[in-house]
């Protein structure tokens, strides 16, 4: 049965608005390639809008009723749009899977995460209260200092295709949660759940401007966004590509940023392991989400002792993988999010056959659909450090393999590439593991796992994969500016300069 999409505006100050250019986006289902609604495009005229809406809304009163509101007044509003999302998970859930293909038992995940981001930064904004005002200890008794903690100003949120809700909200949950007014700006590819977040916050009566929504293109809606010069800071999560114009443009204004960009993740798996236990979390950390994971651990470096029987396990793992319609029960691959993605995937693949790789497993769109933009759990073996295959990200279903014969050259070909987001080793050894862990240059590294991903613990890369941290306080504190306040309490005369004669 259809899926009906909600027919949306703009999210801006509070209610829906018509773009001004009235534009509006196609909706393309990459299950069934068909068009199934249409999202409202927003330009630079729109985004100046609702960058003033949220001007007013963090000036509203002199700012006590969103900026310099308690923390637990803002809780409550975060409380409130979990109970909302919580209470309409079943339909949100179902109308991420239809929009960006992931399935339908994953997008059930991402909703019950979204939920747990809400109210955790519920959590922080209420523990904000309590260290407003902390003290600093000073060399000298004439003097008190403290700190205030106050938000950073209005921020511009652009969010990727890959979890449209559940990145929108590791943005917009701390944002709030610090007294920010936020402009969110989803994928024009999957841009339907993040605007019925929209819907949840004008029934929670969340104050007018504090949150708008603006779907749209990059070059009009995202580059306006950027530049504009009443927006405060930027975070982005997306390509390094579209990172680079973000952060010019940010440049021109000094203008602070968060970049979570994109990897090319190493899983290492050393001779000691259990096989079918590190198998499952390498085919879990490549082909989850429809390998379209920035910190997934596409590149798979595993010891020459074990690899003839790691790979054929690999293999037979990979062909038990329900691949289908993935609103169908048991489904554990889906379609790629469009058409454009789907070419380029399937471009790495024969790219890596023409530079001499082997495709072991995969490589082709399953025989038993027809319609839709899906690819096989695709293995590639025979790659060389210098292949496209190894050293570009692909966005989807692909692992490439390579081996190894000591710890040295394992962690050399880990680290062999520009990207820094996610890493994993895996082995029986804690020593080993823990040896590894230091040297893996990466934001996160998953032990005897990957993938895993909880709010409270940091997230974000280094070189390539962008710089700064979202999620656990880390994620609240890059919202937040800090200011001193130090004080005089003497009732002494300062005494620098000689008084003047009476």
């Amino acid at each position: 049965m259809a899926i009906p999409i909600p027919s949306r505006q703009l999210f801006i100050n509070g209610d829906w608005a018509e773009p001004l250019l009235k534009k509006r986006i196609p909706i393309i289902n990459p299950t069934t390639e068909e068009i199934i609604g249409d999202i409202p495009a927003a330009t630079a005229e729109d985004v100046d809008v609702a960058v003033q809406a949220a001007r007013s809304a963090l000036t509203r009163n002199k700012g006590k009723d969103w900026a310099f509101a308690s923390g637990a007044v803002r809780a409550k509003y975060l409380r409130a749009i979990a109970a909302k999302i919580k209470e309409r998970k079943p339909v949100l859930a179902k109308l991420e899977t239809v929009d960006c293909g992931k399935p339908l038992s994953e997008s059930e995940a991402d909703m019950d995460d979204v939920v747990g981001c809400f109210e955790y930064y519920a959590d922080l904004a209420e523990g904000l209260d309590a260290k407003q005002k902390a003290p600093i200890s000073l060399p000298m008794k004439t003097f008190k200092s403290y700190v205030i903690k106050e938000p950073i100003g209005v921020v511009a949120l652009i969010v990727p295709w890959n979890y449209p809700l559940l990145m929108a909200t590791w943005k917009v949950a701390p944002a709030l949660a610090a007294g920010c007014a936020a402009i969110l700006k989803p994928s024009e590819l999957t841009s339907v759940t993040c605007l019925e977040l929209g819907e949840v916050c004008r029934e929670v009566d969340l104050p007018a401007g504090v949150l708008n929504i603006l779907p749209g293109l990059g070059p009009e809606a995202g580059a306006s966004l950027a530049s504009h010069p009443h927006v405060d800071k930027i975070s982005f999560t997306g390509s390094t590509v579209t990172a680079v114009k973000i952060m010019t443009a940010a440049a021109q204004r000094v203008k602070p940023v968060t970049l979570e960009l994109g990897g090319k993740g190493p899983i290492v798996v050393f001779e000691d392991v259990d096989i079918d236990k590190a198998v499952e979390w390498t085919i879990f950390g490549c082909f989850y989400t429809n390998g379209q994971i920035c910190s997934a651990t596409s590149r798979l470096i595993v010891h020459e002792s074990i690899a003839a029987e790691f790979l054929d396990r690999l293999v037979k793992w990979s062909e038990n993988i329900k691949i289908s319609d993935p609103l169908e029960e048991g489904c554990k691959l889906g379609p790629i999010v469009s058409r454009g993605q789907y070419e380029k995937v399937m471009n790495f693949i024969s790219n890596a056959k023409s530079e001499g790789a082997t495709i072991l497993y995969g490589g082709n769109r399953p025989k038993h659909l027809k319609k839709g933009f899906f690819v096989e759990p695709t293995i590639i073996t025979d790659v060389t450090t210098s292949m496209q295959i190894w050293r570009e990200e692909v966005f989807g279903p692909v692992l490439c393999v390579k081996t190894f014969t000591t710890e040295e050259e394992a962690i050399e070909l880990a680290n062999d590439t520009h990207y820094g987001l996610g890493g994993a080793v895996v082995s029986k050894d804690r020593e080993r593991c823990d040896r590894v862990s230091k040297l893996l240059q990466n934001g996160a590294v998953w032990v005897n796992c990957s993938q895993p991903c909880f709010c409270q613990a940091p997230f974000g890369g280094t070189k390539w994969s962008g710089f700064g941290r979202e999620l656990g306080e880390w994620g609240l504190e890059s919202y937040l500016s800090v200011k001193q306040v130090t004080e005089y309490v003497s009732d002494e005369q300062w005494g620098w300069y000689q008084p003047p004669n009476q």
